[in-house]
């Protein structure tokens, strides 16, 4: 068959066409993400003899009974959820002004400015933006020089450090489609809204919100599941702190079913987050 029969070919089967484009991404994700998925939870429910220290694939359901009986679990588990949650909100609250500011108000320069502000950060390397918050926090660091000034100190090492090394680091994720749901809310509409007589406050509840919330649905995800994962930032700024992430990563070594035991919680609260969400119908708007 020449090259030419083959092209003729394609171009009257867009079906053959978009198959062959999407073959290596599908395989990709499922080798990668589907099958590791799997594995994962095979894993999970085999155990480690106690005198050999070898891997033993019998079905038991022993790392489920420890991670759901044991108040450490439940602790950590709590605590990451809080993380989670407080990072995503102090995110969202600062992608709404910041991308409704970007997108309906700025100048077009200033506009092309701030994009790439907030896309600098993500040059970075993680690990070095999280040892400059160690270095911000850490004492005789800027923020405890900048609150001595006001009687204040820095927050040192420890949750509230989490929080905001996450909610730095995962921010770009949630203001950029923040930023793109603005975008694409027509001036007309806010021009309306004006024209009879709405005040600013509630053209912005009324008629704004109701279609950013996919864009601010869909920077949620990442900043909830990115931060959920996370266990780098707790080991640089956590102190004593533990997440789920950290749990894994300890457990890994010596005991691995028991890690993807641990490993599961995360992903059963993401999945229960994009089903809640999915019921909102946000999701079928991106």
């Amino acid at each position: 068959m020449t090259l030419s029969s083959i092209s003729s070919t394609l171009s009257r089967r867009p079906g053959i066409r978009l198959g062959l484009l999407l073959a290596a991404p599908l395989t990709w994700l499922v080798l990668v993400y589907v099958v590791a998925l799997a594995a994962l939870l095979v894993t999970a429910f085999w155990t480690i003899d106690s005198f050999t220290n070898e891997l033993e694939r019998t079905f038991t359901l022993d790392n489920i009974r420890e991670i759901t009986g044991e108040a450490l679990y439940r602790t950590v588990t709590l605590r990451t959820l809080g993380v989670a949650l407080l990072v995503t909100l102090i995110d969202c609250a600062i992608a709404l002004p910041v991308g409704f500011y970007m997108a309906k108000i700025a100048s077009r320069r200033s506009r092309h400015l701030l994009v790439i502000a907030f896309l600098m950060p993500l040059w970075a390397s993680y690990l070095v933006k999280a040892l400059a918050w160690r270095s911000l926090l850490s004492h005789g660091g800027l923020l405890d020089w900048a609150g001595g000034l006001v009687g204040l100190g820095s927050p040192g090492f420890g949750f509230t450090a989490i929080v905001l090394t996450q909610a730095y680091i995962w921010l770009p994720y949630v203001i950029l489609p923040v930023y793109a749901a603005y975008e694409r809310v027509p001036d007309s509409l806010l021009d309306a809204a004006g024209d009879l007589g709405a005040r600013p406050a509630l053209t912005f509840r009324t008629v704004v919100l109701p279609l950013v919330v996919p864009g601010l649905v869909a920077g949620s995800i990442f900043s909830f599941s990115l931060t959920m994962g996370d266990y780098i930032t707790v080991n640089i700024v956590g102190g004593a702190n533990q997440m789920l992430g950290n749990l894994v990563y300890i457990n890994s070594g010596s005991n691995l079913p028991l890690a993807a035991a641990i490993a599961l919680i995360p992903i059963v609260v993401i999945m229960i987050y994009l089903a809640l969400v999915r019921r909102t119908g946000a999701l079928e708007n991106l």
